[in-house]
Parts: structure tokens; C-alpha cells; sequence
């Protein structure tokens, strides 16, 4: 799968407390994305979750990039036991948002630890095919 970098929320992030993603992803403009082509955000674990740790993860929306009075538009919860290296939790863009979006990363319990890549793309999850090294 071909990532373009400026739909990426979260390069390699490692967290150990409650934050949000590295990077923000700028709209254009305010306006709803309207039906069209599916849109999906996929949050992709690169190493296993500290199975001591809660999470959510939560999509913001804002008018500003300081997000000053975000909006959150979808979310998501891994379950630590099950949130293993190359785990991908996927929910669909809603069609109503503002101009900018970003992750919000919410940890709890004694010891939480998360390392993610996350991103915005329109390829249909249903889709996605894995392959051994080596074959393409």
C-alpha cells in the first residue's frame, strides 16, 4: 500500500501517556467532504500495547489547527490483550468534519505504552491483501 506522507497522522509514534498525533492534516478549507469515495483512517500498532495500558483513540475535528475547540468525530478502543505489533484498528471518515483533523491519544492504567502509524486513505479496507516477503 502506497501512504502519502501528507495524509499521515502518526509516524512511528511512541507514547506513554494521553497525546496526540505528530502530525495534522489540513483540509483545504471548512467544508463537509461529502458523499463520494469512502474515506477510512487506519491506526496500525508497531509494537505490542503494554497489556497493563487502556486506549482510545479518538479523530478530532477543528476550524484551527491549535484545535482550540475540537470535535470528536470517531473513535476507536484497542483492547490491550489483543493489541499486538501490526495490529490495524480502521473506522470510516465521516462525511461531516471540519478543515483540520488529527488523533487524539488517550492512555490509562499503570504503565500504558503505545507505538502507532496512523493514516487517512480511500483504499477499502475489505480489500487489503497481505503477502509473504518476497511476493508482490
Amino acid at each position: 500500500m502506497i501512504i502519502d506522507s501528507l495524509l499521515e497522522f502518526s509516524v512511528a509514534q511512541a507514547l506513554s501517556a494521553t497525546g496526540v498525533s505528530t502530525n495534522v492534516i489540513d483540509l483545504g478549507s471548512d467544508r463537509d467532504i461529502g458523499p463520494g469515495r469512502a474515506m477510512w483512517v487506519v491506526i496500525q500498532l508497531g509494537a505490542d500495547a503494554a497489556s497493563a495500558g487502556t486506549y482510545q483513540v479518538d479523530l478530532q475535528t477543528d476550524d484551527n489547527s491549535a484545535f482550540s475547540s475540537p470535535t470528536v468525530i470517531g473513535s476507536v478502543s484497542p483492547v490491550a490483550a489483543s493489541a499486538k505489533a501490526g495490529a490495524r484498528y480502521v473506522m470510516g471518515m465521516p462525511f461531516a468534519n471540519e478543515r483540520y483533523l488529527r488523533l487524539n491519544y488517550t492512555l490509562g492504567g499503570t504503565t500504558p505504552t503505545l507505538n502507532v502509524n496512523a493514516w487517512l486513505t480511500d483504499q477499502d479496507p475489505t480489500s487489503w491483501q497481505a503477502y509473504p516477503d518476497g511476493i508482490a
